[in-house]
């Protein structure tokens, strides 16, 4: 799924899909009509009934976030693999989730704070180390968003803007020893498969390649590469672009993207990232039959039927709980019947 089939990236993912043997049809995720229906949910591409799909490899902007993911949720309920699920592009795609779910697991980042009223702001920064500090969109990508504050004035004023704007922002610990540095690792299936260090052009503290930054191939560090591995799998996602700054206690998780570029680091590191994607698709997809194809017929339909018995019998409780409290309404006696045995009595 991908707004624009002639992107580099999904450009890069249908040419090794078909080098592998792969029939590929490239869907814009907002030409998708999903359809809601008791016990049969099924999407519309365009008017037509969406044919059978083995797979779908999701690349959802942050533009369309919601209806994006409404699209990959609905291909979860209809059974069809989907290599990154809606919940773990979610996560990534919100920075404050992410960072809560990252530290929870001892992974560590740069000191967050999420602020909301003007009278937090001197405790925050505070509490991040002062100014300079980064300000960041809780949702954002390729650098859009996040901004460098360099006076404690400059981070009010810009807060108080977003804030009128109607945008959730995050107040972060501006890093200075990475001195405009950071690293990008590509994690697919548990595994980094290419990283490059990515230095910001003069002027400017952000490193993304499309932010005019330079990216020199490297081979990650041990504990770089863990932490990269270990933050994809904190989000539950199978493919993942991550990046890194260089900590004075080593590194600090910036960014996870579920959806990343590939065209700076299959250039700068001369590796068939694209490549690498498909193949874990054809795994991911060859582990998820063998674990359908191996339960026991005979087991699911006593399962089933169990299920069967149990829903009944709970509707036969509820039915005879109603039952019995109308029968006991009816035969309570009325208002005048009670005044008149207290009368005799």
């Amino acid at each position: 799924m991908s707004r624009n089939a002639g992107l580099y990236s999904t450009s890069r993912l249908v040419l090794a899909a078909r080098a592998r043997g792969h029939q590929v049809t490239v869907a814009d995720p907002l030409d998708f009509q999903i359809v809601v229906s008791r016990g049969r949910p099924a999407m519309f591409l365009g008017d037509r009934l969406l044919p059978p799909v083995d797979l779908v490899v999701p690349r959802i902007g942050a533009s369309i976030t919601n209806y994006g993911l409404a699209v990959v949720r609905q291909f979860d309920m209809m059974g069809v693999p989907v290599l990154n699920t809606a919940i773990a592009i979610a996560r990534s795609r919100d920075k404050l989730r992410a960072m809560q779910l990252l530290t929870k697991k001892d992974i560590d980042v740069p000191k967050t704070v999420c602020a909301r009223t003007p009278t937090s702001v001197d405790a925050a920064l505070t509490f991040i180390g002062g100014t300079p500090a980064i300000v960041k969109l809780q949702q954002g990508a390729q650098g859009i968003g996040t901004m460098i504050a360099e006076t404690p004035q400059a981070v009010t004023s810009l807060l108080e803007t977003l804030w009128a704007m109607g945008q959730d922002i995050i107040l972060q610990e501006y890093i200075a020893e990475s001195k405009g540095r950071d690293y990008r690792a590509i994690v697919v299936g548990g595994r980094v498969v290419a990283a490059m260090r990515r230095q910001a052009k003069k002027g400017e503290f952000r490193s993304n390649l499309h932010r005019g930054g330079l990216g020199v191939r490297v081979e990650l560090p041990p504990q770089y590469r863990q932490a990269a591995v270990s933050a994809v799998k904190v989000m539950g996602l199978e493919v993942a672009g991550v990046d890194m700054l260089e900590g004075r206690d080593g590194p600090k998780i910036l960014e996870i993207n579920s959806s990343p570029g590939l065209e700076g680091i299959e250039r700068t590191s001369g590796l068939d990232v694209a490549g690498a994607i498909i193949a874990h698709a054809e795994r991911f997809l060859a582990r998820r039959k063998k674990r359908r194809s191996g339960k026991d017929n005979v087991i699911e339909a006593e399962q089933r039927a169990t299920r069967l018995r149990h829903d009944a019998q709970k509707d036969a409780q509820k039915h005879a709980q109603k039952n019995a409290q109308k029968t006991a309404r009816s035969s309570r006696p009325g208002e005048g019947t009670v005044r008149r045995l207290r009368a005799g009595s």
